[in-house]
């Protein structure tokens, strides 16, 4: 009996070692469902909501290294999804995203639920297919496959009618084809090996392409044989051991004056695996004119256009340090001190205020708690919002540790992330840190976590409001409150539903209780009354008292 074009791509997708699919069902991808139902090796995670089905898949690919894969129905279910593909645009993950279409005879004639997906994800999606034919699917999944792969990681959308899902498929599979980046050229990783021995001030900045197998331990190993300090791009903390003497921070919006300024004075840049993208480099300001750059990233169009580089290498980042271990390294004299003092300046700033508030509690100290007790592999997932600043600058991460958290700052990451996490390495622990905004956008998500078992720490920042646009209000507009202000339900009671245990921290008196909590197994969910005065900017603050 002949397969049909949901088995093929099933099938397609098993073979490259797919395992994990996400997913709202609908009545446009039946075949589909019907195909995973025969094929137990992919395990099917049904979310209560697209975008938490598409954000689940977008952390499971970060730590996977393979593309998430989501599931959804036309129209409604591909617009709620929409912003899993922007998230992994933004991140640099790979995503595939299939979504059941209307049948091919009504295709662009304004049926029932249709969108022309090519319009929709334009500009967000590396590629968008659209199978007319059943004999197209097995080529269509494979081509999506790759273009999510290779080069700088990125989602792909394929539109798959209804009908043709259920279509008997002739064509048999083909193998994935991935194209390998090619190393630097000799004279190239010459040439930047000159560089790097001459540079008594260089910085390399660490970006997305080492978030993949060996990529941590080859970015460790580099900056010890060449004695080179080490930033990391935006929201990127668990590349590099945070408390190694070689670390010299990240570079996002926020980096405090005295290291930006150290920053500025680097003789060479090495853009290592990175974008360098508007928050990466302040507003694209940095590396500025005066500074040598070397910039590395897999994908041409990245290169030259905006910062030109002495060096512009189209080669993946672990290549590059390949080639660069059969260089001589070398460092000048007094490079160790330049080490030591952007070192300095990354530890000034890790510290923790120990300071009251009469409103809750600084998050910050939460934060600091979870970098204390957090076990070596734990997986910490971050939502959008004011409250996971600190988990930024003020915990040393150190791999196997991963930290989860949305480049593209979409409200409604962490849970479903936590879920993900949860139920790919079921052994370690998982934390997850929200606020009360993204809690009531995807905590949903928890009960998927709840059924499949997964023992998720959950610390649930309340403060009453949307704080990380309070304070650019309060800033643009002082006193002027609008739309940022929130009423919350008891979150208490909200998390009970989910059947964990809960518990409240309303003072710093109950710090050492919820320490106890983050030590001992299982699940839990810790509702932090959390100070809004201690996030403020200042004036008001002291105003406020």
């Amino acid at each position: 009996m002949t397969a049909t074009a949901a088995e093929r791509l099933i099938e397609f997708l098993a073979a490259q070692g797919i395992d994990r699919a996400f997913c709202v069902p609908g009545e446009s991808y039946i075949a589909l469902l019907d195909a995973l139902h025969a094929h137990p090796q992919i395990d099917l995670v049904v979310a209560r909501q697209e975008g938490g089905a598409g954000f689940m898949a977008v952390a499971d690919a970060k730590l996977t290294g393979r593309p998430g894969v989501v599931l959804v129905s036309r129209g409604p279910g591909a617009c709620n999804a929409a912003i899993a593909v922007h998230t992994a645009e933004q991140d640099a993950v790979p995503l595939i995203l299939l979504v059941g279409q209307v049948e091919r005879r009504d295709l662009r004639r304004n049926a029932f639920q249709e969108i022309d997906y090519a319009s929709m994800f334009r500009g967000v999606a590396k590629w968008i297919g659209e199978a007319t034919d059943p004999e197209q699917v097995p080529e269509l999944i494979a081509r999506g496959y790759a273009m999510a792969m290779q080069g700088v990681p990125g989602p792909v959308v394929l539109s798959l009618p209804e009908d043709v899902l259920a279509m008997p498929c002739a064509t048999p599979i083909p193998p994935a084809t991935l194209v390998r980046p090619a190393p630097p050229a000799a004279e190239d990783a010459a040439r930047l090996a000159a560089l790097l021995r001459a540079a008594e001030r260089p910085v390399v900045l660490a970006g997305h392409a080492l978030d993949a197998p060996g990529g941590r331990e080859a970015l460790l190993g580099f900056a010890e044989r060449w004695r080179l300090p080490v930033a990391v791009s935006f929201r990127r903390q668990d590349l590099f051991p945070n408390d190694h003497p070689l670390y010299a921070g990240d570079r996002s919006f926020g980096t405090p004056p005295a290291q930006a300024a150290a920053f500025d004075e680097a003789d060479l840049v090495l853009a290592l695996g990175t974008r360098l993208t508007d928050l990466t480099t302040q507003g694209y300001a940095w590396p500025h004119a005066g500074q040598r750059l070397v910039h590395v990233c897999a994908e041409p169009r990245f290169l030259g256009w905006q910062f030109p580089a002495e060096i512009a290498l189209a080669a993946d980042a672990r290549a590059v340090i390949a080639a660069l271990g059969r260089e001589q390294a070398g460092a000048p004299a007094g490079r160790e001190a330049w080490c030591a003092r952007l070192r300095a300046l990354q530890t000034a700033d890790s510290q923790v205020a120990a300071r009251s508030f009469p409103d809750g509690v600084a998050f910050a100290q939460v934060a600091k708690l979870v970098g204390e007790l957090a076990p070596a592999d734990a997986i910490v997932t971050l939502d959008a919002g004011t409250f996971g600043v600190p988990f930024y600058r003020k915990v040393a991460w150190r791999p196997p540790q991963r930290l989860l958290a949305p480049v593209s700052g979409a409200m409604g990451f962490g849970v479903p992330a936590a879920v993900a996490a949860a139920l790919r390495h079921p052994g370690r622990t998982v934390i997850c840190a929200v606020g009360d905004g993204g809690a009531l956008m995807t905590g949903g998500e928890l009960a998927v976590g709840v059924a499949r078992g997964a023992r998720i720490k959950l610390l649930l920042s309340d403060n009453g409001t949307y704080a990380s646009i309070r304070i650019h209000q309060e800033r643009a507009h002082p006193g002027r409150v609008s739309g940022t202000d929130l009423a919350n339900p008891d979150f208490a009671t909200w998390a009970a539903a989910f059947r964990v245990p809960v518990m409240r921290v309303e003072t710093e008196a109950d710090l050492p209780r919820l320490a106890e909590a983050l030590r001992a197994p299982g699940p839990l969910a810790a509702i932090v009354r959390t100070s809004l005065e201690a996030v403020l900017p200042k004036p008001l603050a002291v105003a406020a008292e």
